[in-house]
């Protein structure tokens, strides 16, 4: 399925392209710089996606996979952090090649970037300790989440009574609003409540064809199975 949709994504791009040009075209030429050259990676924070941690490079699942684009490539990273609101514009001018951080695919940055096809979606749900039971409603039920996460708004939404904490240890004797990836690690057992989902991409410079489609091929060999696992690397 994922090789199906990066056709799809590469055979859109040939129909919009420009007529007798050379297809996939890059008029800023970012694959012909980035291959066997630099590759300028703008990072935001938001863990376990990306941690950005200063005098250290960026961690997380995101950074990884751009190393690994980045050597497939022949190319070194070469790394700028800041907030979605100042990389979006430098991505924009082709003074970055990619933005990483947990984007959303609803993020509201198209008139700044392309964004890729999502390349997996997560679900955040209610899940209990054992001996705890998540009953039907949500209404009035005491329910931990991190605070400072879209999760918190997100659960807000249920009528749970929101109880926000550092980080959630499923030691509490309470519910938690978590991702999947983390229900083992937890030791937590899902309920029937999902709060929210979230498709994830990144972020390329508008235009870039030969580049969009070259990413859009490696984000879309990696499996779900694969990426779920850095999620619960990050999170150990």
């Amino acid at each position: 399925m994922r090789r199906e949709l990066a056709g799809l994504t590469a055979s859109l791009l040939l129909v919009t392209g420009t007529a007798g040009c050379q297809w996939p075209r890059d008029p800023g030429g970012t694959l012909e710089h980035v291959r066997n050259g630099v590759l300028r990676v703008g990072v935001t924070a938001n863990p376990p996606w990306t941690v950005v941690q200063d005098g250290a490079e960026p961690a997380g699942v995101e950074p990884e996979l751009v190393r690994r684009l980045a050597e497939q490539l022949g190319a070194r990273v070469e790394w700028s952090s800041g907030t979605e609101s100042t990389l979006m514009p430098a991505v924009r001018d082709r003074t970055l090649d990619l933005v990483i951080g947990g984007l959303n695919a609803t993020a509201p940055w198209t008139a700044e970037a392309s964004l890729s096809t999502p390349y997996i979606t997560t679900r955040t749900v209610v899940a209990a300790p054992p001996g705890v039971a998540v009953p039907e409603e949500l209404d009035g039920v005491r329910v931990a989440v991190r605070g400072g996460t879209p999760d918190v708004a997100a659960l807000d939404g249920t009528g749970a009574e929101v109880v926000t904490v550092a980080e959630v240890t499923g030691t509490t004797g309470m519910p938690a609003a978590v991702g999947e990836w983390e229900l083992a690690a937890l030791g937590l057992a899902e309920s029937d409540h999902e709060i929210a989902t979230e498709a994830h991409v990144w972020a390329t410079p508008p235009g870039e064809n030969g580049w969009q489609v070259e990413v859009e091929g490696f984000l879309l060999d990696q499996s779900d199975a694969e990426v779920l696992e850095l999620l619960k690397e990050a999170g150990r």
